[in-house]
């Protein structure tokens, strides 16, 4: 089949993608003509076979393959943006997978108003005269704290009166004009200094923090120190002293271990302000791709919705599709952007020091004891991607009364408490629940990209559950289940000696009750059991208190449970139509419910 389909490609460009023979996506890549890079993939003769030339990562991915798809676009820029959501929605087997939901706060100001504040945004604003600074990767909350406990800038969105923040000298009352405009700009470009030199604001905030001290507010000295820690650590030691007041990025990569750490610089008027560094794990060394990392690296950080710091960006290493990477980001802006490795002076010497923090960071990730942890899960259970990653699945209800999924999300080392999320269910039974709930997980990954790994509350039923998900959905996710032991037909929960099974692709496995792994699954099943109880008791509570409502109103139990089984929610009940409530039940009914909602 594949040698018949490699017979239709056109010679235009687009986007391809390889399925293996259970029809699970292997790899998605673009081509200026689809035709010739594709074959170019293959030696045909004497028989069809991979071609030695590309690398072993590619060949073992072509030996896998059995089927190819492909789409046709405009132009080789939308075949990369195409081929970019699909990595992102998708995590393709054999892609690099840079994938990262996360947007970057900015810090801006709006110099059309008068007496213009600071404040906090993930996207445009959409007004000319706006200053942006950032993305901060970190600390942008705590910069903005320090600059308006060091700064007398105008401190409420909205202030008519003089206030509190006039009378202790933190504001110069600009709502009563005590300040005119012109000294208050003076305040303005010095706080914006400050912004562009971080540093700069610790020895102000180290006088506060001993101030506070010395009148017993240790929970405010606390809060400061830790505002100090974190501005100290957003600033890059550095000894270039650039001889422009230029605005640029910065990107390197570096592999080493299997690991990939990638590193960005943001430098406003000469000065870095803030850096960025990612680890991914990859399966091995082979897998590292240049081009491909490079493309996906920049092109996540500078989606459409986010300000842009400058056209211009420098990397450590010139890749293959620099040019096409250039021309897709002017048009994407409307601006001209220069992408450019620099090969002499202080723009060099940046990206030498870029890469020497994405060698250190692999070094910092190495010693890392939840990295050695997730290492040993990876290669103990036999997974595809190193679960930095994971999400797990748990349901809960009462006699199929308050049915709620949950899903709690574990990244970078934490539970990731934003990406938490809860589900009202229709199904009454375990399994049906697990499936509405993975199911509408499965359908917002283009919105939400896929973890790593899913971790499934349940039995070998349930894993293979989420397996045809994951199939029909041609994501690459990784899959475990973790079975409760039972004593006396319940659940046993207790913490280092419960003998949980985890069932695998390979089979069912029962660890020793003092393994670390196990333990680290148990916790992360337990939180999952947490947050669907909790958000059980809640639904449950608020359907007492509307079941009680209509109980006053004089509805039988037996018609509740009528609505119920039909509306599967009382925010439906409450809803419905006058002429649907009589048709289950008669007038007088329908009348109640609609004349005291």
């Amino acid at each position: 089949m594949l040698e018949n389909e490699l017979k239709t490609l056109p010679d235009l460009p687009g986007v391809y993608q390889y399925f293996d023979a259970q029809g699970k996506l292997l790899y998605v890549g673009k081509a200026k003509n689809l035709k010739n890079r594709v074959r170019s993939y293959f030696n045909f003769t004497p028989k069809l076979c991979p071609n030695p030339n590309n690398s072993l990562r590619i060949q073992k991915m072509i030996s896998e393959a059995s089927h190819l798809e492909f789409i046709t676009t405009k132009s080789e820029a939308d075949a990369l943006i195409l081929e970019n959501s699909f990595i992102k929605q998708l995590h393709p087997k054999y892609n690099i997978l840079l994938r990262d939901d996360k947007t970057y706060p900015y810090i801006y100001i709006d110099l059309n108003e008068d007496f213009p504040r600071f404040e906090i945004t993930r996207k445009i604003i959409k007004k000319n005269k706006i200053k942006y600074f950032g993305p901060f990767f970190k600390g942008a909350k705590e910069l903005l704290n320090a600059l308006y406990l060091s700064f007398e800038l105008r401190q409420k969105k909205s202030c008519k009166e003089l206030c509190l923040f006039y009378q202790i000298k933190r504001c110069k009352g600009p709502c009563e004009k005590k300040i005119t405009q012109e000294a208050y700009e003076k305040i303005t470009q010095e706080a914006i200094q400050a912004l562009l030199n971080p540093l700069s604001l610790v020895k102000n905030l180290e006088h506060k923090m001993l101030e506070y001290a010395k009148n017993e507010n240790y929970e405010e000295a606390a809060l400061i120190r830790d505002q100090i820690k974190t501005i100290q650590d957003l600033s890059v030691k550095i000894q270039i002293d650039l001889a422009k007041l230029e605005d640029f990025d910065v990107f390197a990569v570096y592999c080493e271990d299997n690991l990939l750490s990638m590193v960005r610089f943001v430098i406003n008027n000469g000065k870095i302000i803030s850096s960025n560094h990612k680890i991914l794990a990859l399966k091995n060394q082979s897998e590292f791709d240049l081009n491909a990392i490079y493309k996906q690296y920049i092109l996540e950080n500078y989606t459409q919705e986010a300000p842009i710091n400058s056209t211009r960006i420098y990397t450590h290493d010139e890749f293959e599709d620099m040019e096409l990477l250039q021309d897709l980001l002017s048009k994407r802006f409307s601006k001209k952007f220069h992408l450019k490795m620099p090969k002499l002076g202080e723009k060099k010497a940046l990206c030498d020091l870029a890469l020497e923090n994405a060698k250190i960071n692999i070094q910092k990730h190495l010693k890392n004891e939840n990295y050695l942890l997730l290492k040993e899960i990876k290669d103990f259970f036999n997974l595809q991607n190193y679960p930095n990653h994971i999400e797990i699945f748990d349901n809960s209800h009462m006699q199929g009364e308050a049915n709620v999924g949950a899903l709690v999300a574990f990244k970078d080392g934490k539970f990731n408490k934003n990406s938490y999320r809860h589900y009202h269910l229709s199904y009454k039974n375990d399994y049906d629940q697990m499936l509405q709930t993975l199911s509408k997980r499965a359908l917002s990954f283009d919105k939400n990209p896929p973890p790593d790994l899913w971790l499934i509350d349940g039995g070998d039923a349930l894993l293979k559950l989420a397996n045809d998900i994951i199939k029909s959905s041609g994501a690459n996710v990784d899959i475990l289940a973790i079975s409760k032991e039972k004593i006396d037909a319940k659940a046993h929960r207790a913490k280092g000696s419960a003998k949980d099974k985890i069932y695998t692709q390979d089979g069912k496995i029962q660890l020793n009750t003092d393994d670390k792994k196990l333990q680290f699954l148990q916790k992360l099943r337990d939180e999952a059991h947490r947050f669907a109880i909790s958000f059980h008791q809640k639904t449950k509570r608020k359907q007492d208190l509307q079941s009680s409502k209509l109980i006053q109103l004089g509805i039988s139990q037996g018609c509740i449970k009528k609505f119920l089984d039909y509306y599967g929610n009382f925010d439906n009940i409450f809803n419905a139509s006058f002429d649907e409530l009589k048709s289950l039940s008669n007038a007088k009914i329908a009348r109640l419910i609609k004349d005291n909602t």
